[in-house]
């Protein structure tokens, strides 16, 4: 323990090829950034503005929409800056607000996702009961769930972490996170991994309950030409986005914990890259083109504009 050094900053791993590519990585990076915040932002509006979509499920749809540019905005601007510079080198503050930013962000989406299940399924098994229990007192408290649980589990995940003495600086990944981190420690980390364990153990059993729910839907409306109609078009996009997300953390954990060095660099950092990357451009996109009160008020919105300009 004689040779332990506190850092100020840790190097992150540069994109394969950056030096002769950085520019078209900037280029595309930042469209897809920019795309983002687009169709984000102009779902979040058409739905604040709409008042015929202040429906429980639109807001959750508004808040996963926040969400994903909430979690592109911890990662996107700092990649662009190392792009510019040439230089992977984040301070240690830094490092901790990122991590906390694009993972209090995944939770908050998972968060998102079993309040949206939710109420499918109260809109679907029980329609009589649906507005008494999902009143306005009932939407916001299930946001608020879906905010403060996020933020003090990775709260607590970072503070376990910043008790730790490190020997290394250097994550190899292109942005922090708790657990690379955890990793450059020199000291036990049997802590920090309970409390990991527990955590996914907890996304595990929201995972379970989620396709339980969705199982049980899609039983229910068997029976009923309308309620599959109604499960096809608002149950299926909850679906795909849970399977896509969920694969994404699945990988991007067990990578962290257990990876091998042995595994080939463009696929972990594809791999890595992808939880932030699809999850909020697929989002805007399977929702606002499937549901139809979504898609006929953004394309009305879109011609008002055109008119106006």
């Amino acid at each position: 323990m004689d040779n332990i050094t506190y850092f100020a900053t840790y190097t992150l791993m540069e994109p394969q090829g950056s030096k002769s590519y950085r520019h078209i990585y900037f280029i595309c990076f930042f469209f897809i950034y920019s795309l983002i915040l687009f169709m984000n932002s102009c779902l979040c509006v058409v739905i604040v503005l709409e008042r015929a979509l202040h429906q429980p499920m639109y807001i959750f749809l508004c808040n996963l929409c926040l969400n994903g540019m909430y979690g592109s905005t911890g990662f996107y601007p700092k990649f662009l800056h190392d792009l510019i510079l040439d230089s992977y080198v984040i301070p240690s503050y830094m490092c901790a607000f990122q991590s906390f930013v694009i993972y209090s962000s995944i939770k908050c989406e998972y968060s998102t996702l079993a309040a949206m299940a939710y109420d499918r399924h109260v809109a679907i098994c029980q329609p009589l009961d649906y507005h008494s229990k999902m009143n306005t007192y009932s939407c916001v408290m299930l946001l608020f769930i879906c905010w403060t649980v996020p933020f003090i589990s990775t709260l607590i995940a970072l503070l376990l972490s910043n008790r730790l003495v490190l020997c290394k600086n250097h994550i190899d990944k292109l942005y922090c996170d708790n657990w690379s981190m955890v990793k450059l420690s020199c000291e036990s980390t049997v802590t920090n991994n309970i409390y990991g364990l527990i955590s996914i153990s907890f996304n595990f059993c929201i995972f379970a309950v989620i396709i339980v729910s969705y199982v049980k839907l899609a039983i229910a409306c068997k029976a009923s030409l309308e309620c599959r109609r109604k499960f096809w078009q608002t149950c299926v996009p909850h679906v795909i986005s849970l399977v896509n997300f969920s694969v994404a953390m699945l990988f991007d954990t067990m990578y962290n914990r257990y990876g091998s060095s042995d595994f080939p660099d463009d696929l972990r950092n594809f791999l890595a890259l992808e939880i932030i990357i699809v999850p909020p451009l697929l989002n805007p996109l399977i929702y606002g083109l499937n549901l139809k009160e979504v898609r006929n008020r953004v394309l009305k919105s879109c011609i008002n504009i055109l008119k106006k300009s």
